[in-house]
């Protein structure tokens, strides 16, 4: 067998039909290289138990522990059968429960005294943590007169314990990766040789086997740091020939022009720009000069002017012959950016038009659910050249779409858009554009050079001068009903003293199951549940607690909705009428998530916050406190007090600050989701590696990365790495890195 190929062999070939099915199923592990690459979470020394103290609620768990009693409770009038088993490890104890007919073998086999590993889902009930039905593994030996020396043989050694799932316990992982390990032997290296003895690494070979099977914790060590250099090394190597592919593009540099739009805007404009701004404009300028394209993501705060720097930008390229495309990911935001564009611009916005400036330009507005001579019309302008600024959604992307001459390309909202819709637009400049991505969600240093790694960055971290503080509070509504009613009265006082509020919901409550919620067994049967289990329930709906609170805490207030199924007209009329002040109280989903700014907003409460998550409960809070009087935020939740939902939420209470409240996101988020789902729709390739962590790692790699592309774009002289980078980015990714 070739070095590659026992790798690539499917797992079904040495672990039979079912567990790889499992395996591919639930943990996306298909190949012999996909399991030696699943490497255990975490390690137990087997002499030592687990801190029962320190479980989390609401997880997958494995411990070790000792049985410390076991009882039969009947039920039920004794039709019923419960055996609960209590677990201790001198840190803490822990309930297992089994009922019906799944009581007998455990009965026999927990008995006070024994050993045993145990997996499943921690729960609370009663006050108390416990395991319903759990699998487990005794330890020790089934007689017992050899019970000693077989704990004895048993401690002493690291346990593997391995990401597993419901159907497939973390020992039964350990069995797969023992019949597939002799295969490591195989691994290809990536690493060039000056850099792997520079560096002193472990051969990977060998790193594979100390991760999985170590004898020491020093073991441990050196595998991990072998194998998180190999992971963000070829990362890294991917994202530089990324970065030098782009540098090798041709692109028409687009200069300032002195007494252009950009002199005249910038001479009636009612403020000064913060330090920041001015910066990061420079920075730009810069890039538009050169004569390859930019490739930049713009991040800041909500409310720190990104749409200011981006239009400077936008102008800049207009004065100097080109167009501009800006991207939202809806209409609503789209509708909102062309307002407030064409706003800041006043006269200059109406080139051509009577009344508008001899210096000035169109602004064009382009989504899917536009009346057909506005859009013929918009079309027209665009592929005259008469429109220097295109403002759209999707739409722009269409075939139909020509530019005169597309210059600079802004996207609004990286995380909300495909890598192909960039791709798509791009694709139509007589040569590649210029790119500038905007994003909102503060991204901590190391994600910026991973995920974004093939983009420059420039950090807008000023508030404009006129912004406020925004109060952020939990609101516990079922251990505290008292504190919701009083939320409605703080909106109500809001309202009084002449300002508006914002209510979130995470659905919108007109789909089907909203429908049979009008009665039926169905929604009696979602209540119980519900009131066993409030995750059970389903989250709460604009339409239903709009309906709550205009009969109910907010009645004589003007109570509106808006969501995403909305006929685009309707959106536009209920913005529009709150932005005037005709409407108290908007109750929306998040499509008032970005872009929406209307300064006399000074509330908001989010309904079921815990479902939202840390960065997308910040964007949403950025809608108030956007004018002079101070902003208000509240988070309403049923989560229980010990769940790591509540703990987010107050850590979105406690701080203002984007890029701490990431770097909170991401240290709570599971492994390998960083570059996920996210970013590119493939399974991440980052296993061991943590980017919030493994800050020096990532930053050594890119800088080693650097130097081998400069040296040999191609890799003609590293087949190794080319062979694992073909491996790791897998055609998906690739592609994804490929648009960058």
């Amino acid at each position: 067998m070739d070095r590659v190929s026992s790798f690539d062999e499917p797992l079904k070939k040495l672990l039979g039909g079912a567990t790889a099915k499992v395996m591919a199923e639930h943990l996306d592990l298909h190949t012999v290289g996909d399991l030696l690459h699943h490497y255990p979470r975490r390690y137990e020394e087997r002499g030592k138990l687990t801190a029962l103290a320190d479980l989390p609620l609401d997880e997958h768990v494995t411990v070790v522990a000792q049985v410390a009693d076991a009882r039969i409770l009947m039920f039920n009038n004794g039709r019923g059968k419960r055996l609960e088993v209590t677990l201790t490890d001198g840190s803490g104890r822990l309930q297992l429960v089994f009922f019906g007919h799944g009581v007998h073998k455990p009965h026999k086999e927990l008995l006070p005294g024994r050993q045993a590993m145990f997996a499943g889902k921690v729960s609370v009930f009663n006050r108390k943590m416990q395991l319903a039905h759990p699998t487990y593994q005794l330890l020790d030996a089934s007689d017992a007169d050899e019970a000693t020396e077989a704990v004895d043989a048993f401690a002493g050694r690291l346990l593997p314990i391995y990401p597993a799932c419901k159907q497939l316990d973390s020992w039964r992982i350990a069995k797969a990766v023992d019949a597939v390990l002799p295969s490591a032997q195989d691994a290809v290296d990536p690493l060039p040789a000056s850099l792997r003895e520079g560096r002193g690494f472990t051969p990977l070979p060998e790193a594979l086997l100390k991760v999985h099977r170590p004898q020491t914790k020093a073991d441990v060590e050196d595998a991990r740091a072998r194998l998180k250099w190999d992971e963000a090394f070829v990362l890294q190597i991917a994202l530089a020939r990324r970065r030098y592919a782009d540098t090798q593009l041709p692109a028409v540099a687009r200069r300032p022009v002195a007494d252009g739009l950009l002199d005249a805007f910038d001479a009636k404009l009612p403020f000064t720009l913060t330090e920041g701004q001015e910066k990061v404009s420079k920075e730009i300028f810069d890039d538009l000069a050169t004569e390859h394209p930019m490739h930049r993501l713009l991040q800041g705060e909500v409310g720190s002017g990104k749409t200011m720097v981006a239009l400077r930008a936008m102008l800049t390229v207009v004065d100097a012959g080109g167009q501009a495309a800006m991207l939202a990911p809806t209409e609503v935001l789209a509708q909102q950016h062309h307002r407030s564009i064409t706003e800041m611009m006043g006269e200059l916005a109406e080139g051509g038009m009577l009344g508008g400036s001899d210096r000035g330009t169109k602004v064009v507005l382009l989504t899917g659910s536009m009346g057909m001579a506005a859009r013929r019309q918009a079309l027209l302008d665009l592929v005259t050249g008469e429109a220097g600024i295109v403002i759209g959604t999707h739409a722009l992307i269409e075939d139909k779409v020509q530019f005169h001459d597309l210059g600079l390309v802004v996207v609004d909202e990286q995380h909300r858009f495909g890598v192909e819709q960039r791709d798509a637009l791009r694709s139509k400049g007589k040569q590649p554009p210029h790119l500038l991505v905007m994003t909102a969600t503060p991204i901590p240093r190391t994600v910026a050079m991973t995920v974004f790694g093939d983009l420059e960055t420039s950090v807008l971290d000023q508030l404009p001068a006129g912004r406020s503080p925004i109060a952020s509070h939990v609101v516990p509504a079922k251990d505290k009903p008292h504190f919701l009613s009083r939320a409605w009265e703080r909106v109500r006082e809001e309202v009084e003293n002449g300002h508006q509020a914002y209510v979130v919901c995470p659905r919108i409550g007109d789909d089907a199951e909203g429908a049979e919620g009008k009665g039926g067994k169905k929604t009696k049967a979602r209540k119980q549940a519900a009131d066993e289990d409030p995750e059970k329930r389903p989250p709460l709906a604009v339409l239903e607690i709009a309906d709550e609170l205009r009969k109910g805490a907010l009645a004589g207030l003007s109570v509106e909705v808006l969501h995403g199924r909305m006929h685009p007209d309707d959106k536009d009329d209920v913005m529009r009428r709150f932005a005037a002040g005709d409407v108290d109280v908007l109750v929306a989903t998040t499509v008032i998530e970005v872009g929406v700014n209307v300064p006399n907003a000074t509330a908001m409460v989010i309904m079921d916050a815990d479902r939202f998550g840390v960065s997308q409960l910040h964007q949403l809070r950025g809608r108030v406190g956007r004018g002079s009087a101070p902003g208000l935020c509240l988070l309403v939740s049923e989560a229980h007090e010990a769940s790591p939902a509540r703990a987010r939420l107050s850590a979105v209470a406690a701080t203002l600050d984007g890029f701490e409240l990431s770097r909170i996101d991401l240290e709570q988020r599971r492994e390998g989701d960083v570059l996920g789902q996210a970013q590119s729709g493939v399974r991440s390739s980052l296993r061991m590696l943590t980017v919030i962590d493994d800050e020096e790692v990532i930053a050594a790699a890119r800088e080693e990365a650097v130097a081998v592309v400069a040296a040999d774009p191609e890799l003609e002289h590293l087949p190794e790495l080319r062979t694992v980078l073909a491996a790791l980015l897998d055609k998906d990714r690739e592609e994804y890195l490929d648009k960058g």
